[in-house]
């Protein structure tokens, strides 16, 4: 594919053609309604493969960038000089452009879509308006992982709101509008905060000025290469250099302090990060297997990305200091989650709590700020995003059959469903991290590189790993064997539209499982430069 085309914003904005489709395919057409949005969705699965196999693994830093001027918004502030005119504008790019960082996220993000468009086969009514917020919300989440200026970055994450919103409150279960509102609030207060701490860098270290025929312009940019290369200069260089030759702005330490916590709280509340994680366990239970599907599988990482890109990468050193901090909340996050995982009856709270437990794991590889540690971060946001992805497609499949997801109320499914029974086990067995399946790699490298800061620490998380065998074990053996609990006659066994993402999220879990090179060749530049680069910058600013 030639280099000139824009292959980033054909993979964000595919999904959009769909849209189009869907808005003038009349409602009654369920078949092809379900088709074109299905085709839709397999555009930037195709696109996201490609680029995921034409990435330089030896390049440091962003390929395939896109640069277009999109928003320049003149302030009313203009000063007369003795001999030229200064103009002040807030200016914003249209920007994209993957590292290794974001590019498995996005492949991540093509392939779970896909496969909840295929288990879409639940959804009983409205398909027309299900399928274009469907739609509209995966081009939300592309953009996410893509964007490099803060206001388009901000622009796709509210983007990723409102179609969760609506297709939780409608296509949910009974307590859908509840979940709905409840995801929206939280959500909500988490990107009001992390707009407050985008302004605040925008019109600080976004600073920047340029020299025309006609004078001097001042502007105030998103861009993320601009906000760092000013984030880590020194405050000296600022200093007796006049309002037109430096940052007049300059961020001090307490406001870096702010902005850091800033940035934790607004993406610890998508992560999630106890004590901000009730909301997640409504949507877990309350919406579709399907978006749950999305949600678990990619929403949730948006923000352990949106904590590294912009928590870690802008500012190591208070990332650095709060290590330890950082640590025991995702220690935390592992045996909280984990024993309330345990005592579930429900099975969906089950893997909703066991979500809560391993981004726990997440975290502690991000608080190790070392390769193994970022490395094994990083393959468990991709892993995760598959086995959970695969268990609440099966989640669907069980409701579908017996009408129940209690575990009191199910059993001796082997009998009736032995593919799907089959399919369960695995992806029980890669949840609780058996080694050869994908759930393995990321779990052994986060906790390998937090033992080489903190042994305590890592042995207490290390428990989760042990209760994770338990309340898994518990919950699939439960389903699958024992006496059959549930009377329904005639119960079939997969079909091939469910059948279809099943094998191919196996196989994609077995994969990374016997050869993580797959994804660890793409992603070990990235993090050996970003661990380089946050104890580099730290060093020389903390001295």
């Amino acid at each position: 594919m030639p280099d000139s085309i824009p292959i980033l914003s054909l993979i964000a904005f595919s999904p959009l053609i769909g849209v189009l489709i869907l808005m003038f395919t009349p409602k009654t057409q369920g078949q092809w309604i379900k088709a074109t949005a299905i085709v839709a969705t397999l555009i930037p699965l195709v696109l996201s493969a490609w680029l995921y196999g034409q990435f330089n693994h030896n390049l440091e830093g962003m390929q395939f960038r896109e640069e277009v001027p999109w928003i320049l918004v003149p302030l009313n502030k203009e000063t007369q000089g003795l001999s030229q005119l200064t103009a002040y504008f807030f200016e914003f790019k249209y920007t994209m452009a993957v590292d290794g960082l974001s590019l498995p996220l996005v492949l991540l993000t093509a392939i779970v879509a896909t496969m909840a468009a295929l288990a879409s086969v639940y959804i009983k009514k409205r398909w027309k308006s299900y399928f274009i917020w469907f739609l509209l919300l995966e081009t939300g989440m592309f953009g996410v992982f893509m964007a490099q200026d803060l206001f388009l970055f901000f622009v796709f994450f509210e983007l990723t709101l409102i179609p969760m919103f609506f297709l939780i409150g409608i296509w949910g279960y009974m307590d859908r509008e509840r979940a709905a509102n409840k995801f929206l609030i939280y959500n909500g207060i988490g990107s009001a905060i992390m707009l407050i701490a985008f302004l605040i860098l925008v019109s600080t270290a976004g600073f920047g000025q340029t020299m025309g025929d006609n004078g001097i312009s001042i502007h105030y940019s998103g861009d993320i290469n601009v906000i760092m290369e000013h984030l880590f200069q020194s405050a000296d260089s600022y200093v007796n250099q006049g309002d037109l030759e430096g940052n007049p702005f300059y961020l001090s330490e307490t406001l870096k302090w702010v902005l850091f916590l800033m940035m934790l709280v607004a993406f610890g509340i998508k992560l999630p990060i106890f004590p901000f994680h009730t909301w997640m366990l409504k949507v877990h239970t309350e919406a579709p297997p399907s978006i749950v599907m999305i949600h678990s599988g990619i929403l949730l990482k948006m923000g352990a990305y949106g904590l590294i890109r912009f928590g870690i990468l802008l500012f190591p050193q208070q990332a650095v200091q709060w290590a330890a901090v950082l640590a025991i909340l995702g220690v935390i996050n592992i045996v909280y989650g984990a024993i309330l995982a345990f005592v579930q009856k429900e099975f969906k709270l089950v893997l909703a709590y066991s979500s809560i437990s391993h981004m726990g794991i997440v975290l502690v590889g991000i608080a190790a700020f070392n390769p193994a540690g970022l490395e094994g971060a990083v393959f468990q946001l991709v892993s995760h995003g598959l086995i959970s992805a695969l268990l609440f497609l099966l989640v669907g499949s069980i409701y579908e059959r017996t009408q129940t997801t209690e575990l009191d109320q199910l059993g001796g499914l082997a009998k009736s469903v032995p593919f799907i029974s089959g399919i369960l086990l695995v992806a029980g067995m890669a949840s609780l991290g058996l080694p050869g399946l994908s759930g393995f790699i990321g779990e052994f490298l986060a906790f390998l590189g937090l033992f080489e800061k903190y042994k305590i620490i890592t042995a207490v998380g290390a428990l989760g790993i042990i209760l994770a065998a338990v309340y898994v074990l518990r919950g699939v053996l439960g389903i699958t064997y024992g006496p059959q609990k549930t009377t329904l006659p005639e119960m079939r066994d997969a079909r091939l539209i469910e059948a279809i993402p099943m094998i191919a999220l196996v196989a994609f879990i077995v994969v990374l499982g016997i050869y993580p090179g797959v994804l660890s060749n793409p992603l070990h530049q990235t993090v050996s430069s970003f661990d380089q680069f946050i104890h580099s910058v730290s060093a020389k600013i903390g001295g």
